[in-house]
């Protein structure tokens, strides 16, 4: 199995199972090794009583690609830790579009950085640490 299909497998697994991302209106738009773009587009119930996009979907969407990127090797792999620094506030009807590249990986441990964009501009910038822990998440068999 190629790099490219672990990756594909790995996130056909995963994205059976979660209902967080696809209750949030998240689509998984294109997933390789080491990397994941998750896109969403805010919603009435996901603006704030300043009328902006609340950071707390900004910061969901972009931990979803983080874990669909760290999770991309068929190696159960969970967050060790991020932050996330917001640039500009997104808004009701924005498309916000979360890409996810792996920085580096060694042994169990793996850092990754997450650009959220509207369009050509960046509204959010997340780095996540993560841990592999036992399991797979299909039978490579």
């Amino acid at each position: 199995m190629t790099p490219e299909e672990t990756a594909r497998r790995s996130a056909e697994a995963m994205w059976a199972g979660d209902r967080a991302s696809q209750g949030l209106g998240m689509s998984l738009d294109a997933v390789g090794p080491g990397t994941a773009t998750l896109s969403m587009t805010v919603r009435e119930d996901m603006v704030n009583g300043h009328a902006i996009g609340h950071g707390g979907y900004t910061f969901t969407l972009a931990d979803s690609a983080f874990a669909f990127a760290c999770n991309s090797y068929n190696r159960s792999t969970v967050a060790a830790g991020c932050e996330i620094r917001f640039r500009r506030p997104t808004h009701l009807g924005d498309r916000l579009v979360a890409t996810a590249t792996e920085r580096e990986r060694d042994g169990r441990d793996g850092v990754y950085d997450v650009l959220v964009t509207v369009g050509d501009e960046v509204v959010a910038v997340f780095t996540g640490r993560s841990k592999e822990i036992r399991g797979t998440l299909f039978d490579a068999g």
